[in-house]
């Protein structure tokens, strides 16, 4: 589990379950670099880690623009000579009924939750193919699996993260390159004030283990996936979700 000479890549690593894996990474001696969304909030986030003692890089890509996204993979790769891990953690959630969905919010959660991870996975891929070595970790959610009530952006976004997952898994495996998605329940973090009381409840109730995630359960899952502890794991959607069930 020592990451020692590693770089790691955290989309969406300012808050929530990106942060708590940026700092996990940290702590078993990464390089990690973390991409948010606006200038602010990621220089606001590595002075924070800073004053904590954890000392990370940021960038701020439109990660739906492709040709920004290379760019800055390349600036990344000619400066360590090598991108080990890149964790496609980005995300947005929808809990509106379909009637009151207008087609650009159905499409800004796609381009959010999928195009970005084809983006940044394009964009690292060739350089992993180059090392011979490399992993590809992307947040897909226990609704792919079992969809929700309200919010269909949502878990058809994590279904299509789920099949470019398998498939990236068949393609890139020859070149010794593992890809995995990490499938949470309810976790303790913002994205859930954007689920009613009436959504979460019943999830919870329906959870063996009696309890809401947090979000150290999804880093550790992240952190066992790109280890070489889980070497011979590729094209799997891991759930983390306590048990739950539909």
């Amino acid at each position: 589990m020592d990451f020692k000479d590693k770089v790691v890549i955290v989309t969406g690593g300012t808050r929530g379950i990106g942060l708590e894996t940026v700092k996990t990474f940290y702590k078993h001696n990464a390089t990690v670099i973390l991409f948010g969304s606006k200038k602010e909030t990621v220089e606001e986030c590595i002075n924070n880690l800073k004053e904590e003692g954890i000392i990370v890089n940021g960038y701020y890509p439109n990660l739906n623009n492709y040709e920004e996204v290379n760019n800055i993979m390349k600036k990344i790769y000619d400066k360590y000579g090598h991108i080990d891990v890149l964790i496609n953690n980005v995300g947005v959630s929808d809990n509106k009924k379909i009637e009151d969905v207008s087609s650009s919010d159905f499409l800004k959660i796609m381009n959010i939750n999928i195009n970005s991870m084809f983006n940044t996975s394009k964009s690292v891929i060739p350089y992993m193919k180059k090392q011979k070595s490399g992993v590809i970790l992307t947040a897909s959610s226990m609704v792919s699996i079992y969809g929700q009530p309200s919010g269909v952006g949502y878990p058809a976004s994590k279904s299509a993260v789920n099949g470019l997952t398998k498939s990236l898994a068949r393609e890139l495996a020859p070149f010794n390159i593992r890809v995995n998605a990490v499938a949470p329940g309810i976790i303790k973090t913002d994205m859930l004030k954007n689920l009613s009381e009436d959504i979460i409840k019943p999830l919870i109730d329906n959870i063996p283990l009696g309890r809401i995630g947090l979000p150290s359960d999804i880093a550790n899952a992240y952190l066992f996936l790109a280890s070489d502890m889980a070497s011979y794991i590729t094209g799997v959607i891991l759930q983390v979700d306590g048990c739950a069930r539909n």
